[in-house]
């Protein structure tokens, strides 16, 4: 028995505990610790499929296992996050007479559509070292940093997505801009199953010619996290598919 095949199904394993265990932080309202759980996630969902080829350890049960784990930490947990994220402090006394909370029920689209999106992936052979539509972890990984925005008393870049009659925004004082959220999810919804195609970090090889616009966003985005910190991803992801877009235009001429 080769136990090294085993080892990528057993990260993706992984991840789907880390998706199960940020629900339910989501859930209690813990988001930052629920955003721990997702950058945990990510490292494991990067690196078993690394090791996937790696160890030569492809396999049906494997690809599968990645898709379904990916729906639950990449699909369901960024929707919980919304939504709390849309009812503030007020996820353990939710009215649903109140105007905003039937809105922030728009949040659970985001689950529908990332495993549309993952679904899609499955059955689509142009997407072997590339992505069509934004990758499911990207568009996690946005969603989290909006944690740490709202939270950031530092921070001045929030979409409009939070509000406060104070000079400083904080955790417990700003107030979601309900309208803000549900234009975000539709951007997001969107851009989760649209045909935009997008470069992948898959490194078939460390060579600097194969990999170069790779490296120069893995730069970019080192150099955003030390500034801003987990709230980077707010500006990493446009910058991912920025750079994409302008690399597909830059192919064409």
């Amino acid at each position: 028995m080769n136990i090294t095949k085993h080892i990528p199904n057993t990260l993706t394993c992984g991840n789907l505990v880390c998706g199960c265990l940020g629900i339910l932080a989501a859930t209690h309202h813990q988001l930052q610790l629920a955003v721990y759980f997702i950058l945990i996630a990510a490292v494991l969902d990067f690196f078993d499929g690394f090791l996937a080829r790696k160890l030569n350890a492809y396999s049906i049960i494997g690809k599968d296992l990645d898709s379904l784990a990916d729906a639950v930490t990449f699909g369901v947990l960024p929707g919980f996050i919304v939504f709390a994220l849309m009812n503030s402090n007020s996820i353990f006394t939710i009215n649903i007479f109140t105007e905003s909370v039937p809105m922030s029920f728009l949040a659970f689209l985001i689950p529908v559509f990332s495993i549309l999106r993952l679904a899609k992936f499955n059955n689509d052979p142009r997407q072997t070292d590339s992505f069509i539509g934004l990758p499911t972890p990207a568009c996690t990984l946005f969603v989290a940093s909006l944690v740490f925005i709202q939270g950031d008393a530092h921070t001045n870049f929030s979409f409009g997505l939070f509000q406060s009659s104070q000079a400083v925004i904080s955790l417990s004082k700003s107030e979601p801009n309900i309208y803000a959220f549900v234009a975000l999810i539709a951007i997001l919804c969107f851009l989760l199953i649209c045909e935009l195609p997008l470069f992948a970090l898959k490194f078939k090889s460390f060579a600097l010619k194969e990999n170069l616009l790779r490296y120069i966003f893995l730069l970019c985005g080192l150099i955003l996290l030390i500034k801003f910190n987990f709230a980077a991803f707010a500006y990493i992801i446009p910058l991912y598919i920025l750079m994409s877009v302008f690399t597909q235009k830059m192919s064409k001429v």
